[in-house]
């Protein structure tokens, strides 16, 4: 097959043959010495038992994995925040909408980009391979963005990193441990579903083959796919050596191996286990009756499973990708066979009466794994960058509904027929012999019985003659004292029946009691719920009427101003329509978005008509103004509008006069937004933005007020023009203040313009010019960069780290950094640093600086 912008992952293709099967021969009936039939014998225990229960329902389970960045993504993406925050202890994940909101997804593993291969293995797939151990049907599948790691996560085979191994080297090195190659057996399948056609990874030339269905149990099957038997876990990494050598893959500008077809693995498992019942086998005799039972035994009974693992390609964007030509017709066919997947995946999870399992090949082959009867595990996997939230909000959509579908997990059982029919001719002509044996020995101890028998006879009528010449006073008084006894247990007997009658009566009386009881209760709950009825009533009423006031009153101010003006009519049309859109929330619910009704606002009413309310006098009023400007701001099309209408002094005399907490955190968040652009962080720091700042970060005492204005400085802190105004301005103090709060996320703004600033540097050192010691080191920002150097939050970690390479690039620091400590941290991240770019501009700043050199020189350090 010709492939224009794909081709095999190796040049050679290999052709493996099934190995051929042998009829096994009839036994032929028998007779047994006693005249019982062996055929008779086995048609009694020989039929097949097959166990069809309704099964138990088992949810599919969702795990996330999120790559790391790679070198490209750690340069674009190192002055912005990541779109994703993990919280793998909550297994809860949370995707930013923007500076200050996000959303919150519940998963059932959430991994981060530091989780190790064997730990995947275990939280995702092994409890499913141990499912199929134990005879059930298990599907484990990888979904996500092309390049985001599915076939790292499962198709790894860890030939020069064993500690690399992906779930599908790891399930068949369980699974082998497990068997027992005496009694069972495994065999594999290895199959791409590549532009809607099954073609066989281990015998390319089977290029087209067909998915049959069971028409009475639906089972889907591919009878002329390759099964290669599995003994040893060399063999099956050869198998998979051969299979991805012949799977396309292409170079895309979002992954240089881009996997172009779905991978579908198949193990076939089965094993021999006990039945579950002994059987027994009764032989007749001659004349009709049954004679004895044959010993019980329990037949060998067979159970086979199947796991399937599933490498899906990964969607993509066209303009993103770059594909064209035939690489572009491969991402159309991706695309399709991944939309017929999640339209499966959705009419499932809203338990649809219809489900379009035939619109594509993927969904047939999986129709088992989803609403079947298999054990299936999902794992999803992301990327952090910003640059691709819309793929990664696609990715999460899909997980979240796929948690909600069920499937009905069960086990089958059947007999192993020709190890029923060989154990059967065994017990049969050992029963025979035994049966001669027996025969004989049982005529001899008749004959010893009927002796033993006469004896005894003989034995008691000569003790029954003693028995009766005896006196019988004895006899007497035993039957006087027993009819005694039959008294006083009548007696007893009586009295409990009269107790008994009692409590009966007592327990009809509690059960009326009961009963008028729970009457009584069922009204007093009804006139509960009319009263919340009509308290909520009441309370929407209320709320609709101070609506309707502060509506009134605002109304009022304005007409008075106008009129102290001597002017007619109302100052700015439309801003009735404005301020009712502002002020009163049952409006503001019914916008089908918050986008959609800023956005709304400001092509009716217009920037001017907004900026001005800022000035209200009503504190309401400038809360939902300022709100409304900061949301307008997050948009890069708002922000040069924004600041030629004035609303960037407008927000700075809102920081510098207002009192209220509320409007000098979305004002510190606006700016912040505002101080992004370059051109605007000239504007801040010529109006006096960073005295402003650093003076509400003095007064604030909320984490989120901190956070905005730690994030506003930490973008000023990014331009190489402003180093030295912003630190004359009191900016690094100011940072440095805000540690007192102690939130991560205050924390994580605090080193992100520490390590902006400290790359500025940098770069101007680099660049040739005369550059003294570092600000930071001058205004004491070392000891707290070194005690946070290690920091369990990754992305403070992350930034300390770089702000720290980047003041060691400067001879002129490190005599200082040497003192303070920081010559142990930077030996510690060229060596332990998860991110191979830090770890490396780390070894590279230490042996390049002589200071650092000389000073490990002497300590004995090898870096």
């Amino acid at each position: 097959m010709a492939s224009g912008g794909s081709g095999f992952r190796n040049g050679t293709r290999n052709t493996m043959r099934n190995s051929p099967s042998f009829p096994v021969p009839k036994p032929t009936p028998a007779k047994s010495r006693n005249g019982t039939s062996i055929a008779g014998i086995r048609r009694a225990s020989g039929s097949v038992a097959v166990n069809d229960d309704a099964g138990v329902p088992g949810r599919v389970r969702v795990a996330v994995r999120l790559r790391p960045k790679n070198a490209e993504e750690l340069v674009t993406d190192a002055d912005f925040a990541d779109c994703v925050e993990l919280q793998p202890e909550l297994k809860r994940l949370k995707l930013r909408k923007n500076n200050w909101d996000s959303d919150t997804y519940q998963f059932d593993e959430v991994l981060t980009e530091f989780a190790s291969q064997k730990r995947v293995y275990e939280v995702v797939a092994k409890p499913v391979v141990e499912s199929v151990l134990e005879g059930y049907n298990g599907t484990v599948m990888a979904y996500g963005q092309t390049g985001t790691g599915k076939t790292f996560t499962l198709g790894r085979l860890g030939e020069e990193d064993p500690a690399a191994r992906g779930i599908m080297v790891r399930s068949m090195e369980d699974i082998l441990a497990d068997i027992s190659p005496e009694t069972d057996s495994i065999s594999v399948s290895y199959l791409q579903l590549y532009m809607e056609t099954i073609q066989d990874l281990l015998n390319p030339s089977n290029d087209n083959i067909a998915i049959l269905e069971d028409p009475k149990t639906g089972d889907v099957s591919v009878p002329n796919a390759t099964v290669v038997e599995i003994k040893d876990q060399n063999s099956f990494l050869n198998l998979l050596i051969l299979g991805e050598a012949h799977r396309f893959a292409a170079n895309t500008k979002l992954n240089t191996e881009s996997s172009r077809s779905h991978a579908i693995l198949l193990v076939h498992v089965k094993r021999s286990v006990k039945g579950n019942h002994d059987r027994a086998v009764s032989v007749s005799c001659e004349n009709g009756n049954a004679s004895s039972l044959i010993k019980s035994f329990r037949p060998q009974m067979v159970r086979k499973s199947k796991l399937v693992v599933v490498d899906l390609a990964g969607s993509e964007r066209i303009d993103k990708s770059g594909s064209e030509g035939h690489t572009l017709e491969e991402a159309k066919s991706i695309n399709l066979s991944l939309s017929a997947l999640g339209k499966c995946i959705n009419a499932l999870a809203e338990n649809s009466s219809h489900v379009p399992v035939r619109d594509s090949k993927l969904t047939r082959l999986l129709r088992d794994s989803f609403g079947g009867t298999a054990r299936t595990s999902l794992i999803i996997t992301i990327g952090s960058s910003p640059r691709h939230r819309g793929e990664t909000t696609s990715t999460i959509s899909f997980g979240q509904r796929t948690m909600k579908v069920e499937n009905m997990v069960k086990i089958k059982e059947e007999f192993d027929y020709k190890s029923l029919c060989r154990r059967l001719d065994i017990e049969v002509d050992r029963l025979i012999a035994e049966n001669e044996r027996q025969r004989k020995n049982y005529e001899d101890d008749i004959e010893r019985l009927r002796d033993n028998a006469q004896q005894r006879i003989d034995d008691a009528e000569r003790a029954c003659q003693i028995a009766l010449e005896a006196p019988t006073q004895c006899a007497s008084e035993e039957i006087t004292e027993l009819k005694e006894l039959l008294k006083k247990e009548t007696a007893s007997r009586r009295s409990t029946e009269e107790e008994n009658r009692t409590l009966k009566s007592q327990m009809m009386h509690l059960k009326k009691s009961e009963t008028a009881s729970n009457t009584e209760l069922i009204k007093l709950h009804k006139m509960l719920e009319d009263e919340a009825y009509q308290k909520d009533k009441l309370e929407e009423e209320i709320a609709i009427l101070r609506s309707q006031l502060l509506q009134l009153s605002f109304e009022a101010d304005e007409t008075r101003r106008t009129l102290d003006r001597g002017g007619t009519g109302k100052v700015f049309p439309g801003l009735d329509t404005l301020m009712t859109q502002i002020k009163n929330p049952q409006l503001r619910d019914s916008e089908n978005g918050q986008k959609a009704s800023f956005a709304k606002l400001f092509e009716q009413v217009g920037l001017q008509k907004i900026l001005s309310l800022l000035g209200s006098e009503d504190s309401d009023v400038r809360i939902h103004a300022v709100k409304v400007v900061a949301n307008l701001a997050a948009e890069e099309a708002n922000q040069e509008k924004i600041v030629d209408a004035g609303g960037l002094t407008s927000l700075l005399m809102l920081l510098r006069t207002s009192e209220d907490e509320t409007i000098r955190r979305v004002a510190a968040g606006a700016i912040a937004n505002l101080a992004m652009n370059e051109t605007n962080q000239e504007l801040v720091m010529t109006q006096g933005g960073i005295s402003l700042l650093s003076l509400t970060a003095d007064n604030a005492e909320d984490p989120q007020t901190l956070r905005m204005v730690a994030g506003a400085i930490a973008n000023l802190c990014g331009n190489d023009k402003l180093q030295s105004r912003l630190r004359s301005d009191g900016g690094i103090k100011a940072l440095l203040s805000m540690v007192r709060c102690g939130h991560p996320d205050v924390l994580a703004q605090v080193a992100r313009g520490i390590a902006n600033f400290a790359k500025c540097e940098s770069r101007a050192s680099t660049q040739g010019s005369k550059v003294g010691k570092s600000f930071l080191l001058e205004d004491g920002a070392l000891s707290w960069i070194v005690k946070n150097a290690n920091n369990e939050a990754a992305p403070i970690r992350r930034h300390i780290e770089l702000a720290l390479c980047h003041l060691a690039q400067h001879e002129v620091n490190a005599k200082e950094m040497i003192g303070g400590g920081a010559l142990w941290e930077l030996v510690r991240i060229s060596r332990d640093c998860s991110r191979e770019d830090i770890r490396s501009l780390a070894h590279r700043t230490l042996t390049s600086s002589p200071t650092f050199f000389a000073e490990l020189k002497r300590l004995r350090i090898e870096c």
